[in-house]
């Protein structure tokens, strides 16, 4: 059993560089890492090493490809040296594959070849990624007794059967036993026991199509002999079946196929061969009558009698017609119905994992017309839910390509619209025609793929980026870093013409913005929330929020990109604002009752809370202030609604007062001018991701950025953890990537959940 993100190889000659690799020793790449190398195949790639964490950079000559199948089977194997020699054991290999669970075999014991019957097929320990693969085999007539177990692996029970009477092994103590056969005198069809196909013999049989498989039985019943096969693929194209053929349909070996058209139903465009720069290795799409299929480039040539030049590719499923054969000659190796052979021009580069490098070019798309503009915007897509996280997200090559310094608007865009559709409306709203490419590149190109595939190509950010320079909003979009608000900002307001999100009331004023910055004056916080932090800052300005704000952006305070005011800040994954608002009733923070007046003066006061802005009855801001020191203090009435008494019910406690607050749905944070982002996508206090558009790369000034998006529960150890107790951790001892999270915010981003209904 292994991870699929993974392609496994295995050393079949010594490194010149690193004579402490032996061959036979087993490793692993990401597969999406070792897909979106450069077309142009590496002489290098950094491969991991099986049951340890290092990696180094080996050349591709001195690997071979494992599927996943045989590097489970050859991870069984202790030695080094033991797995390189069954390796090139190619037969042994197929025939383990086609073992199943049930059939017959005789296994290597002791020096002795003791019968049983396969009851297990699978790891007997877990290791990452790959579980070795190993067979349990429960031991039949004078065998039993025989062996060590009773079905279980170090007390985990695997299968059940009596003590000593299975034994767990590898693959190389493993063969196929044909079972005795009892010739029958009165069978018409009697054949002779030389032509009937041995048990793990493999065969050719037919029915409709030219199928092959592996023997795991041979039958007489009702007068004719059958062959029991377990399937390499069946009629409908599903691997692993079984079969019961009668054996004048069964051919031993196997009968290459002769397919008279194995090219695609679609004819391909006319276009200029080579115009893709396509070449052996290069990953590709095909369009056939089917859709797309996809694959990699593993032969190019011309097949007699054809003069066009062809290639030969190796699917990423079933759904060839070969091995890497074709008209009985083989061109390459590849596993069964996994070839196809097609016209070179019929190939295009694979569009889920195109890149773009320093010296590419974007086409800018022409304006285009209000009928097609009114089509884009009907195409909606909603966001990742948390359910859908891991199947769409998570992992390398995975959610926005970072190039050239885009780090600030990739973790803003993730941000916004990976799991949150607050800021929806600016994608679908009305905007003005010289603009509205910018808003489908937007749409089309970043979020619809960003939510529907968990990726996006740097080439589409690069584009919006071109389209904004190419407005005249900045001469250096496409080059130089740049803060997330100053693209928000351009976005949001320059572009889109979005109302804005944040409406202030300060002396009587409203003011309106996209985002807030945090300014502190005096203060005594060490350790601050997000909500300190707004409070403190809205009572230093004398500011009061004029309405509920669907989104909320806050940038946090700091002195440029590097200087951080706190070493740490708690992300308030609640930011109640009811106390904020410039309107609307409140309740007295000593009784609860309906609150008719604020002090400005008694928000520092130590006797109170650190927290909240502080509001009182009129009977409790009486006995407040009765104490000598609080008799100068400004107080100010509460701007209550009219119609609202908060009176309470004859004999009844006083009607509640419902809290406003915003959820936090995202943190961009920096460090050392590399922006990254943290997204909430659930509601529980670990289900967080982290996103770097540049957490790795392949190659070297001419490569290219692998973003990568994990999950990071770790998250929610800290933000249970008390103030004291967090602000006693030390950052580069916290788990994970949590400390980025707490000690680099940049900016906090809240919403609404009942306001962004409406706007």
């Amino acid at each position: 059993m292994a991870s699929s993100d993974y392609l496994y190889f295995i050393v079949t000659t010594e490194p010149e560089y690193h004579r402490q690799i032996k061959p036979g020793c087993l490793c692993y790449i990401r597969k999406n890492v070792y897909d979106l190398r450069e077309r142009s195949p590496p002489q290098k790639v950094s491969v991991y090493f099986m049951n340890s964490n290092s990696s180094l950079k080996l050349e591709m000559s001195v690997l071979n490809h494992l599927s996943t199948e045989e590097a489970a089977l050859l991870h069984a194997l202790p030695q080094d040296k033991e797995r390189l020699e069954w390796f090139k054991e190619k037969e042994a290999l197929r025939v383990a594959l086609g073992i199943t669970v049930g059939a017959l075999v005789t296994v290597e014991q002791d020096g002795k070849e003791l019968r049983g019957v396969v009851r297990y097929i699978g790891p007997v320990k877990k290791d990452f990624p790959l579980h070795e693969t190993v067979f349990g085999i429960e031991l039949e007539g004078e065998d039993r007794g025989k062996g060590n177990t009773d079905g279980s692996y170090e007390y985990k029970k695997l299968f059940t059967c009596k003590k000593n009477c299975a034994v767990f092994v590898p693959f190389t103590r493993v063969k196929p036993a044909a079972r005795p056969q009892a010739p029958s005198a009165s069978d018409p069809s009697t054949q002779r026991q030389a032509d009937r196909p041995q048990l793990g013999e493999r065969i050719t049989y037919f029915t409709d199509n030219c199928l092959h498989g592996m023997v795991l039985d041979v039958k007489d019943e009702g007068g004719q002999v059958w062959v029991q096969i377990s399937t390499d693929t069946d009629e409908r194209g599903r691997r692993g079946g079984e079969a019961i053929i009668p054996l004048e349909s069964v051919f031993k070996g196997e009968v290459p196929k002769e397919p008279e058209n194995m090219e695609v139903d679609v004819p391909p465009e006319q276009i200029p061969e080579n115009l893709y720069g396509l070449g052996v290795n290069s990953m590709v799409e095909l369009k056939v009558a089917k859709g797309n299929v996809y694959g990699i480039i593993r032969w190019i040539g011309k097949v007699p009698p054809r003069s066009e030049w062809m290639a030969g590719l190796e699917l990423e499923d079933d759904s060839g017609l070969s091995d890497g054969t074709f008209k009985k000659k083989r061109y390459f190796q590849c596993p069964p119905m996994r070839a196809m052979f097609v016209r070179l021009t019929s190939c295009r580069p694979d569009s889920r994992f195109q890149s773009v490098s320093a010296n590419q070019r974007v086409t800018m798309p022409e304006p285009e017309d209000e009928e097609s503009d009114v089509e884009f915007r009907m195409e909606s897509v909603l966001p990742v839910t948390s359910e859908d996280v891991s199947e769409i997200l998570i992992g390398q090559m995975k959610g926005i390509q970072g190039h050239v310094n885009s780090c600030y608007m990739d973790a803003a865009l993730f941000g916004l619209f990976s799991c949150s559709s607050v800021l929806d409306s600016m994608l679908y709203k009305s905007t003005h025609a010289r603009d509205k490419h910018i808003q489908k590149t937007l749409l089309i190109d970043i979020v619809k793929p960003l939510r529907r595939k968990g990726f996006v190509e740097g080439r589409h950010v690069m584009k919006l980026r071109q389209q904004l320079q190419k407005h005249g909003y900045s001469h250096s979009f496409t080059t130089d870093e740049k803060d997330p608000e100053e693209f928000l900002i351009v976005i949001m307001h320059q572009i889109l013409n979005l109302e804005p999100l944040l409406k202030l009331s300060a002396g009587g004023k409203t003011q309106e913005s996209y985002c807030y910055q945090i300014f502190l004056d005096q203060h005594n916080l060490v350790l601050p929330s997000v909500q300190q932090l707004l409070e403190h800052s809205f009572h230093s300005a004398g500011l009061k929020l004029a309405e509920v704000p669907s989104c909320l952006i806050l940038q946090m305070p700091r002195f440029g990109k590097n200087f951080k005011m706190f070493d740490k800040i708690f992300p308030s994954l609640q930011l109640d604002i009811t106390s904020l608002l410039s309107e609307g009733p409140q309740q007295c923070i000593l009784c609860g009752n309906q609150a008719w007046s604020e002090c400005n003066d008694c928000f520092n006061d130590p006797v109170f809370s650190s927290t909240g802005i502080k509001v009182f009855c009129k009977t409790c801001l009486s006995q407040v202030h009765s104490h000598p020191q609080r008799q100068s203090h400004r107080v100010s009435p509460l701007n209550i609604p009219n119609d609202y008494t908060g009176a309470p019910p004859t004999g009844g406690a006083p009607p509640p007062v419902i809290r406003d607050t915003l959820e936090l749905f995202a943190v961009l944070c920096i460090e050392t001018s590399h922006y990254v982002s943290f997204v909430k996508h659930g509601p529980s206090s670990t289900d967080w991701i982290f996103f770097d558009s540049m957490a790795d790369r392949e190659g070297e000034s001419d490569g290219f950025n692998i973003p990568e998006v994990r999950a990071c529960p770790e998250v929610g150890r800290y933000l249970e953890m008390s103030p004291s107790e967090l602000s006693k951790q030390v950052p580069r001892d916290m788990v994970g990537v949590a400390k980025r999270l707490f000690c680099d915010a940049y900016m906090y981003l809240y919403q609404s959940t009942s306001m962004s209904l409406y706007r």
